[in-house]
């Protein structure tokens, strides 16, 4: 028996079942995309470039990313932060792959809240900003810019592609501003001194 399943990224999986020994292969490759579309959840086909799969490639993107910063990352506390935002955005990739009216786990004022308060004690062990930033000092920290980058864009195809709820659109506004907050920290504990921008300075 072959079951399909869409995923948020847009790959399917199909567990192939032998009935003499029970094993279960999960297949990646079905070839159903090979004609340059793909489908959500429901089963609804689109094409992969409608604006919902730039919307959830983008997050998918920044997923990996933030799974990048959290290999670099060595403060146990921060990594933990880290996978609890990935699994964030993959809930939320799910809800955009699912049509309008099914139910999905969404993003609540709580989440909004969490992000906020981690922002507020970061910032409160920083000091005070006259600069702009550019991106770099260490790995970590120039992934943290990476991530905060990567976040505006998908905030942008979200706005383009979906239909977020407010907290979800405050949310993913949110993220870019804590990985920003979170590359200064960064600085902080890596004792390294930010890349501040020189408007003195030319190719």
């Amino acid at each position: 028996m072959i079951v399909c399943i869409s995923s948020p990224c847009g790959v399917r999986f199909v567990p192939l079942r032998f009935e003499k020994t029970e094993t279960f292969l999960m297949k990646i490759y079905t070839g159903k995309g090979d004609s340059g579309t793909s489908s959500l959840f429901s089963g609804l086909e689109k094409r992969k470039d409608d604006p919902v799969f730039e919307a959830l490639g983008d997050v998918d993107e920044l997923n990996a990313f933030i799974g990048q910063l959290r290999s670099e990352v060595i403060d146990l506390q921060i990594r933990e932060q880290l996978y609890q935002v990935q699994n964030t955005l993959f809930s939320l990739g799910a809800k955009i792959a699912m049509e309008q009216g099914q139910n999905a786990a969404g993003i609540d004022d709580e989440a909004i809240a969490t992000l906020e308060k981690r922002m507020d004690e970061m910032t409160l062990q920083l000091p005070e900003l006259h600069a702009f930033i550019l991106p770099g000092g260490s790995k970590s920290i120039a992934s943290c810019h990476i991530c905060r980058a990567v976040c505006r864009r998908a905030e942008r195809s979200l706005v383009r592609g979906t239909r977020l709820n407010h907290e979800e659109l405050v949310f993913i506004n949110r993220l870019s501003d804590y990985f920003f907050v979170l590359a200064r920290f960064l600085c902080l504990q890596e004792g390294i001194d930010e890349v501040k921008w020189n408007k003195t300075v030319r190719l």
